[in-house]
């Protein structure tokens, strides 16, 4: 290979390296060049071949794939759910794939064409000499295939429709019925890759195959998880210890307790301490989920706002709420007007230039083009004392709310998502209610299973995502009309509310991260109070409230509309008159970023 071929090469391989560190939002990926045995630099990609289009789509595609991992896959999740079945495990790690280039491709639309030029390519290239029975097309290129088709749109050629059709009805059996509740889980790892597994687990077919393997390649078929290699010879241990993780994942599935460390939270300095800190949050986390019971979450769900209703009703909602904001408009806007200003006085950006690493430096891109001898440019924003900054609005949507209460509330949080995002404060709408009264589903199960006692949460949970924090204003205000929707508003179960939110707010890479519950009093669930004590779901709120503000670096604040909510959260305050709602979110906002604590 020539000079000039190496450093084409090599600067290809740099370029590729920026986009990772920009789309991953990790900056310190190889940080230091001369590690070469760091941990994170062992993960990057080799580029083997350039001598083609398609070495470059390949390696684009590749690079994409494993930035977009590393920004929506937690490993710790994947691995709680990864299915016992050896046959099940590669077609897992596929679906986990399509999940997080799925997110991607919905994030960029550079990403999505890279991704599916290589797909289109993967496919293209396809060739059997002989495709005669199922036995010649092996069940993950046919399960790959069968994802491309129905999660990415996908068209086939001959042969790759050839080689699914052998397995897609049986896939279409097993999968076909959930593809629209895993399309709107998407962002939610653990939901999905749990239904995932359970349906991957209950297909025949690889169950069939999997009883044809002798035990040694059973031993041997661990890619996924070698080190559950040794494990696995010890049949009797490993049953019992199944059986025990499933008794408490009944318990646990809304806490998914390892993914409450503080690794990506915590500074890298001080080791130890952070350690530590670890090892105590993850202990508290693992009380709570043990003394709060769950009698099942097979019903729940988390749901996109626009999924609950048609396009025309949706734009209906929102010009009801549109009416009502003309009546507020003019205090609340002035009140975000002062917000912005403290907000935007904080923020004077200045940008360090002409670095060797960073982000990449767009402006200079034409030099490289022009010499691509010239080296790429990077540039650093400097260090200021604004923190990135991404807010939650967590809205209670119960029955309770309903009427002025819940107009106000959705009211406040469009001016609110409007006002932030001008400064650069990501903003997060989230809402939770029940998806019916009286415990629906859970509670006929419940019945079924002859009403085993304390049996713990009974109703079937339903969390709404109005608007996630990487979707503009623009994008998801209609969603926000959705809450005057009638029948919406049911049951209010406040402690796993605040988990979820939790929980999404943890996974975030922003510095300063504030949760805002909006609420008009205590926990209520007819159904679930009725077979527990009376204080049960009281009892759960407090208990995550506290771990929240006194275990994490996350601010928590919440309004009580008409009643005292200083009971359950350490910053609160009460309104009596829901006119209040909008000067006081502001207000408190204000003050927050007023306020010059030390952060983790």
């Amino acid at each position: 290979m020539s000079d000039r071929e190496t450093n084409l090469k090599e600067k290809f391989k740099q370029a590729l390296t920026s986009t990772i560190r920009v789309i991953s939002d990790d900056l310190e990926l190889k940080k230091n060049e001369k590690d070469t045995k760091s941990s994170k630099n062992s993960e990057l990609f080799e580029l083997i071949n350039l001598n083609e289009k398609i070495d470059f789509i390949k390696a684009r595609a590749e690079a994409d794939s494993l930035a977009l991992k590393k920004k929506f896959s937690n490993d710790e999740i994947y691995k709680k759910n990864l299915p016992n079945n050896s046959n099940c495990k590669s077609l897992y790690a596929i679906a986990e794939k399509i999940r997080y280039e799925s997110l991607g491709s919905n994030m960029l639309k550079g990403i999505e064409k890279n991704l599916k030029e290589n797909y289109n390519q993967i496919i293209s290239s396809k060739r059997k000499d002989q495709l005669k029975t199922i036995d010649d097309v092996p069940v993950d290129e046919a399960f790959e295939l069968y994802l491309l088709k129905n999660f990415y749109n996908i068209k086939l050629n001959s042969i790759s429709s050839q080689m699914l059709n052998f397995w897609e009805k049986e896939f279409d059996k097993s999968i076909n019925k959930h593809i629209k509740f895993l399309k709107n889980n998407f962002e939610d790892q653990n939901v999905y890759s749990s239904k995932f597994s359970e349906i991957l687990q209950e297909m025949d077919i690889l169950h069939n195959e999997n009883n044809d393997e002798t035990e040694e390649e059973n031993q041997n078929d661990g890619h996924d998880n070698p080190s559950n290699d040794d494990q696995e010879s010890e049949s009797e241990d490993k049953k019992d210890e199944n059986r025990d993780q499933e008794t408490q994942a009944s318990l646990d599935s809304d806490y998914d307790i390892d993914e409450y460390k503080l690794d990506e939270q915590l500074i890298d300095t001080d080791s130890d301490q952070k350690n530590s800190e670890q090892v105590i949050q993850k202990k508290d986390i693992n009380d709570l989920a043990i003394e709060y019971k769950i009698f099942t979450t097979k019903f729940d769900e988390i749901v996109k706002a626009e999924n609950l209703e048609n396009v025309n009703e949706t734009n209906k909602l929102r010009k009801t709420l549109d009416q009502q904001l003309i009546g507020f408009q003019d205090v609340v806007t002035k009140l975000a007007n002062k917000l912005q200003r403290k907000l935007l006085a904080k923020q004077n950006r200045a940008w360090e230039f002409d670095l060797e690493e960073g982000l990449l430096d767009s402006s200079k891109l034409p030099r490289i083009i022009m010499d691509p001898y010239n080296s790429l440019s990077f540039k650093k924003e400097k260090n200021l004392d604004f923190k990135d900054t991404i807010v939650t609005l967590l809205i209670d949507n119960s029955g309770s709310m309903r009427g002025r209460p819940i107009t106000i509330a959705a009211i406040c949080a469009d001016i609110l998502s409007r006002t932030l995002e001008r400064c650069s404060v990501k903003v997060e709408i989230l809402g939770f209610t029940t998806k019916n009264w009286k415990g629906g589903q859970s509670r006929e199960y419940w019945n079924k299973k002859e009403k085993p006692k304390l049996p713990g949460r009974l109703n079937d949970l339903r969390h709404i995502i109005y608007k996630s924090a990487d979707t503009h204003w623009r994008q998801a205000k209609n969603n926000l009309g959705l809450m005057l929707k009638e029948g919406l508003l049911k049951e209010n179960i406040d402690g796993e509310a605040i988990n979820w939110a939790f929980s999404r707010l943890k996974k975030r890479k922003e510095e300063r991260k504030i949760l805002m519950v909006i609420s008009d009093g205590a926990p209520v669930d007819d159904s679930t109070l009725s077979v527990n004590s009376g204080d049960f779901l009281e009892k759960h709120l407090k208990k995550m409230v506290k771990f929240i503000e006194e275990k994490t670096g996350i601010e928590v604040l919440a309004i009580g509309i008409g009643h005292d909510v200083s009971r359950y959260y350490n910053r609160a305050i009460k309104i009596t008159d829901v006119n209040e709602l909008g000067d006081v979110m502001i207000s408190q906002l204000s003050s927050l970023f007023e306020n010059k604590k030390k952060f983790h």
